[in-house]
């Protein structure tokens, strides 16, 4: 095989490759032999220059693998001992791109000279030690570069020392060093944009994604000289933390940092056209600044905060932090309750989930100048939009329909969106049409500034009706004008509270739609102005009384069936409460309020007692008593036992004194009686009643006040009493109806016996009564009725006759006054009458048992019973007719109900009339069997009186139409005969019959006794009528 050059070259490498490095080591110990003296030296110059070579650093050192005189090329193949004076060495033999790039650097005029060429290499790297940059005992180390770099950059050292790149902190290393920001050996200032992006992105590769991207940097990389870089706004060797007061990038710096450029005058404001204007200025005055500066507060928002630090573009682009999509966001980052703070103005959401649908912040708060005046939209100012919508005739077609686009420009500027733009309405305008209104497809969207009440809206009938596209369901220009919108504290406002009745009038007034749809026929409006709040509010002009917005809302309106509706029964007391706070709180804490009650029955609210619309004032007159039956629609038990009581009775007449329901359970703190708090406890009753019965104590409190005659075990007292009044009433009338019915058949069946004497004209007459009795019994009669009248329509005011009666004669006031004066007076007669009894007696000369059963006496005897039982034979054609005396068994029995009954009815009723004072010595319940005792007796009275008595007297066919005796006293001798043919024997038999014989009376006198009979009769007929009516067809 032929042994060609490549294959010597190959043999070559191979052998060194497998050389130990240490054999080419020992190639320069014949130098080390020498050059490891320390003390060996030599001078040049007259300078003693040490040639002492550390053989361990060489080893260690990059150019361990080289021979010495790879680098003293001079001394190949010299031998031993060498020249003197070697020539420097040049690194750049080897190092020549290096050299190069040195020498286009700054320090390549100091580095490289012709005597030593190798002198910078050699300063910065050392002689025999050269370490690699990695090696942290390397001068060239990064964590090293202060030290090295100091020796000639002194100052610079010191300044980044106190940087935030020189600061180590302890046991770490510092966090940049001189040759991270200056790459290379040409050793170049990062003083531009590319070269600060490159250098720079080494450590902030985030920071300088951003700023790659910004408009500052995009000028820059044009060449730009104004476009500042990161050394403009961070610095040199002094950059510090933005945290440091002293950093151009701390907080209270950024405006002075950012004012560099953006103030008026700076070339950049004179080269580039940028929309704002004095910009330091403004922010300065504005409240973040004044915050900033004044305040010293650096939380609050600088150019940074809405710029952003590094990513800082155009406003245009979409991608901007202060473009119009992107502002809300921004601002976000600081006002984070943007939501809450404006949720009457814009719902906040809206920002950022429809941004191009809404106001951006700045329209409302204009950029460097915050709370200063609003801003226009660019471009699309309220001048602009006045050119033409100023004019009266500019209208348009949608629908089929002219629309006038007219706005009066008076009415805005006076209304309150005086201080809006309209496109901050109008948010579709695009400022770059010629027309900028012409993109407008949609309706005005409240919602922008009026989020919440538009939220409310929408959940409400009228927004629910609107929804479903009701075509007279009310929007917002419903009640507020689109251009004239007034306060509703404004009175030209349609929301003013006068006008308001009217505005929500023009749809639930009778015959509107609302009312239409609603089937209401209550004319609710009506009914609302003729109320206690309506007269107060247009009457009288109290702007506070409750209006329709008021309880129903302004916005919210719900069915009342809605729970959430203000006027549904769980929330209104609240909503009456907002103006009766004290009614409320006691409403709250009574019986009524569903949270102190558990029952499954409803229990009454504000509506219940005072309704909606028609609310009174509590002192008209009615109110007291609806109220009362409204209580009883409820309380039906309680009201049927209240109804038998004189309260109830009286009420029932129209009486607005007597006591109602809430005279003695209070209005609306109603308490059950076993409460300590209630004004039916006991420690509280004897004062409840005492605000009417003065002088009111405990055994009259004692008074039964729904206590039912109908339940023996609970009132055996009441329920004894008006068992036994009932059958004395029905035992009564039913014996003597029998008695008439009789009586009536037999005189039919003999009619021909007393029709001689009836229709006979008579000369002579007996005077059975003297005057006294007459007058007696005129005075009677007068009280009677009266007290009948008076006492029945009590009895039975639950019918219309006895309501119709008592108003006509003057409401209770008047017919219990009447009752009064007609009971003395009957009280008085009878007094009287037992002063006569008196005087006969002791002109008789008997003894009291003698003078009452005597023959004559008007008082029951024997011979009544005999005569009774004859008559009764009579009556069923058993026997002859009885002769009768001066006083029949019926005259005596009519007497004895009188008599028994004025001492039965006056004692009782005096007892009614003062309980107070007989109630110290009777019990509290007495009253009540009183009532039933004296109720009872009267109606027995009136039914016997008016019935078995007027036959008795009147209306016997013999007697009929009246027997006017009891007026004239007189009687022919005839009818005495046949009548009373006793009495008319002792008479013929009497010493001097003359004197009691007399002629007939005057005719006017007869005319006078015929009306006072009549009118008697006929009044008695009608109210035994209207009992009868009462009794058997109103009653239950």
């Amino acid at each position: 095989m032929k042994f060609s050059r490549d294959n010597l070259y190959l043999f070559i490498f191979l052998f060194f490759l497998l050389v130990d490095p240490q054999v080419l080591f020992s190639q320069s110990s014949q130098c080390l032999e020498c050059h490891s003296d320390k003390e060996l030296s030599f001078t040049k110059n007259h300078k003693k220059i040490s040639v002492y070579v550390n053989a361990k650093k060489l080893k260690e050192s990059v150019h361990s693998d080289l021979n010495c005189t790879d680098c003293h090329t001079d001394l190949e193949g010299t031998s031993f001992p060498h020249i003197k004076n070697p020539k420097p060495v040049n690194c750049g033999s080897c190092h020549d791109d290096v050299a190069s790039e040195l020498k286009k650097g700054p320090h390549g005029r100091w580095a490289i000279t012709s005597q030593s060429p190798s002198k910078g290499c050699i300063f910065c790297h050392g002689y025999h030690d050269v370490l690699p940059p990695s090696n942290l005992s390397a001068p060239t180390n990064v964590e090293n570069s202060y030290k090295l770099c100091g020796q000639c950059h002194k100052k610079q050292k010191t300044n980044v020392e106190k940087s935030i790149h020189g600061i180590v902190v302890k046991g770490e290393k510092p966090r940049a060093g001189c040759t991270d920001c200056h790459v290379g050996h040409n050793v170049r200032k990062p003083n531009v944009e590319a070269r600060e992006i490159k250098v720079c992105a080494k450590c902030h590769p985030q920071e300088v994604s951003k700023q790659s991207k910004s408009v500052h940097a995009r000028a820059a990389l044009q060449g730009n000289p104004l476009a500042p870089t990161c050394i403009t706004c961070h610095g040199y060797h002094t950059i510090q933390s933005p945290a440091n007061s002293n950093s151009p990038t701390s907080t209270m710096n950024i405006p002075l940092l950012c004012g560099r450029c953006h103030h008026e005058g700076s070339k950049v404001s004179l080269k580039y056209n940028i929309p704002q204007k004095q910009i330091l200025k403004n922010y300065s005055l504005s409240i973040h600044g004044q915050g900033l500066f004044k305040m010293g507060l650096t939380v609050t928002a600088v150019c940074t905060s809405c710029h952003n630090a590094h990513l800082i573009l155009d406003y245009n682009n979409p991608e901007s932090s202060i473009n119009p999509k992107n502002v809300a966001k921004t601002c976000t980052k600081c006002h984070s309750r943007i939501e809450k703070v404006h949720v009457k103005v814009i719902e906040g959401k809206l920002w950022e989930k429809s941004p191009h649908e809404i106001p951006a912040c700045t329209d409302c708060h204009p950029p460097h100048k915050i709370r200063r005046t609003p801003l226009n939209l660019k471009g699309v100012s309220n001048k602009e939009c006045f050119r033409c919508h100023s004019n009266k005739k500019l209208i348009m077609k949608k629908k089929g329909r002219i629309v006038s686009l007219y706005v009066d420009k008076k009415a805005y500027d006076s209304s309150t969106h005086s201080k809006i733009t309209c496109a901050q309405c109008h948010s579709q305008v695009k400022s770059i049409l010629k027309r900028p209104c012409a993109a407008i497809t949609k309706k005005v969207d409240c919602s922008i500034c009026h989020a919440d009440v538009v939220a409310q809206y929408k959940t409400s009938i009228h927004g629910e009706l609107a929804a479903k596209g009701n075509p007279d369901a009310p929007g917002c220009l419903t009640c507020h004008n689109p251009h004239k919108t007034q306060s509703h504290t404004s009175p030209a406002s349609p929301t003013f509270a006068t006008n308001i009745p009217k505005l929500c009038g023009q749809c639930h007034a009778a015959g509107k739609p609302a009312a239409k749809m609603i089937g209401d026929n209550n004319h609710i409006v009506k009914s609302y102005i003729n109320s206690v709040h309506g007269k107060g509010l247009l009457e009288s002009g109290l702007v506070i009384a409750a209006k329709c917005t008021d309880c129903h809302t302004a916005h919210h309106q719900l069915s009342p069936k809605n729970p959430e509706s203000s006027v549904n029964p769980k929330h209104l007391a609240d909503t009456c409460g907002k103006c009766h706070k004290g009614i409320e709180d006691k409403f709250k804490s009574s019986i009524h309020w569903p949270d102190n009650v558990v029952t499954k029955k409803k229990l009454p609210d504000c509506e219940t007692c005072h309704s909606s619309h028609t609310i009174s004032r509590i002192t008209i007159k009615g109110f007291r008593t609806r109220m009362m039956y409204k209580c009883g629609k409820c309380h039906i038990e309680e009201a049927k036992t209240y109804f038998k009581t004189v309260h109830g009775q009286v009420s029932r007449l129209g009486e607005e004194r007597a006591a109602k329901c809430w005279d003695c359970h209070s209005t609306h703190k109603i308490l059950p009686p076993d409460d300590p708090r209630s004004t039916l406890s006991y420690a509280n009753v004897v004062e409840t009643c005492g605000k009417c019965h003065i002088g009111a104590h405990r055994e009259f409190a004692g008074y039964l006040t729904h206590a039912t005659h109908h339940n023996r075990e609970k009132y055996p007292y009441l329920f004894y009493t008006f068992w036994f009044m009932t059958f004395l009433l029905v035992g009564t009338l039913t014996f003597f109806i029998i008695h008439t019915i009789l009586w009536l058949w037999r005189l039919w069946r003999t009619r021909e016996q007393w029709r001689i004497y009836k229709h006979s004209t008579h000369e002579k007459y007996y005077l059975r009564f003297p005057k006294s009795y007459r007058i007696l019994h005129l005075i009677m009669l007068l009280c009677f009725f009266t007290l009948a009248i008076t006492g029945m329509t009590l009895k039975f005011s639950y019918t219309k006759w006895a309501v119709f009666i008592s108003h006509f004669l003057g409401g209770f006031s008047v017919t219990g006054v009447l009752h009064r004066i007609a009971a003395v007076i009957l009280l008085g007669v009878f007094a009287f009458h037992l002063r006569q009894l008196w005087r006969f007696k002791q002109k008789a000369s008997k003894s009291w048992l003698r003078f009452i059963f005597s023959e004559n006496s008007i008082m029951f005897n024997l011979n009544d019973i005999k005569q009774f039982w004859q008559h009764f034979k009579w009556y069923i054609g058993k026997g002859e007719k009885p002769e009768f005396g001066r006083f029949t068994y019926w005259e005596k029995f009519d007497y004895f109900a009188v008599f028994w009954g004025v001492f039965i009815i006056g004692a009782s009723g005096l007892i009614l009339w003062f309980p107070v004072l007989f109630t110290y010595v009777l019990p509290g319940w007495v009253i009540n069997v009183v009532t039933i005792i004296h109720s009872d007796e009267a109606l027995l009275a009136v039914g016997f009186i008016f019935t078995i008595h007027f036959f008795n007297t009147h209306f016997r066919p013999d007697k009929f139409p009246i027997d006017p005796v009891i007026f004239s006293g007189r009687v022919s001798l005839d009818e005495l005969k046949h009548d009373k043919p006793l009495e008319y024997k002792e008479l013929m038999e009497s010493e001097n019959p003359e004197l009691r014989i007399v002629g007939p009376i005057s005719k006017e006198r007869e005319h006078w006794i015929k009306i006072l009979g009549f009118s008697a009769l006929g009044i008695g007929i009608i109210l035994i009528g209207l009992i009868l009516y009462a009794m058997i067809f109103v009653y239950r």
